[in-house]
């Protein structure tokens, strides 16, 4: 038999693997271990301010606010907008804009270029604008919600849950719409979004992307056409991803948060061609 002192040592050990396990299991919202490359933490990422609307700008606040709150290895600062109507990406920086992008089933976008296999060099975020301004989404709650969340795909996080359970974080597809309006609930990060971040970051990259001055190659508008092919989709439809390979080398990837139709309609069905 082992000495009683070897035995502690011994399921001390397993017991600190099993919480260690548990802690990083449950933080597992990493989009494909995407990143921005730096050479120091915390880092600042940029978000251009191309909105149109004082109600947005808000709301940009607000979600600065929200993932400034935690100990986190990302912090956020406002900047003017570099963009347009379309969200052109810009080196180094989010460019975040709101616009009637039309009738096609979206109410977020955001879209990130990776070189080098996952790091970031640049992002957008689209709030669109002809869901929004009608009745069944136009509420502070959904449109925090949503800013919340496309803003913080350009970061690399994925989504907690995608089965419109509340996990009271913005990384989760809860709808603050029809009896929920009035509920906050999932408007901003919550401590497992904080700590995944902390373990996307943990480790340190000889470049620094989040400095880049020059703009890849790419071009995401709300053309779907511009999207790439269709990589995933959640069971019930509201989100898919999409990926398209560039003519210098790098990658786009797209998170798309459809509408609550769009999805009920087909929800196996790549949207962009179901209407």
């Amino acid at each position: 038999m082992f000495p009683t002192r070897k035995r502690s040592l011994i399921v001390a050990a397993v017991v600190s693997a099993i919480a260690t396990f548990a802690g990083v299991a449950y933080a597992s919202h990493s989009w494909s271990g995407y990143h921005w490359a730096r050479t120091a933490n915390p880092f600042t990422l940029k978000l251009g301010d191309n909105l149109t609307t004082a109600d947005w700008k808000s709301h940009l606040s607000q979600t600065s606010s929200n993932w400034n709150s935690g100990n986190s290895a990302v912090l956020t600062a406002i900047v003017a907008g570099q963009s347009n109507k379309r969200c052109s990406m810009v080196a180094g920086t989010t460019q975040v804009c709101n616009g009637r992008y039309g009738n096609n089933g979206w109410l977020g976008l955001a879209s990130i270029n990776i070189s080098n296999g996952t790091h970031i060099t640049q992002g957008s975020a689209k709030l669109n604008d002809t869901y929004f301004d009608t009745a069944t989404y136009n509420n502070p709650n959904e449109r925090e919600h949503v800013m919340c969340q496309e803003v913080a795909h350009t970061f690399g996080l994925d989504h907690q849950s995608t089965d419109g359970s509340s996990q009271n974080s913005c990384m989760d597809y809860f709808s603050n719409t029809g009896a929920n309006a009035g509920s906050t609930a999932s408007t901003k990060p919550n401590a497992h979004d904080f700590e995944e971040l902390n373990i996307i970051y943990a480790h340190l990259d000889s470049t620094n992307t989040v400095a880049a001055t020059t703009a890849s190659a790419s071009e995401v508008t709300e053309d779907p056409n511009t999207w790439g092919q269709l990589v995933s989709q959640s069971r019930n439809g509201r989100t898919s991803t999409y990926e398209k390979f560039n003519s210098d080398g790098s990658k786009t990837a797209t998170h798309v948060y459809w509408t609550e139709e769009a999805a009920a309609r087909c929800p196996g069905c790549d949207h962009r061609y179901d209407r």
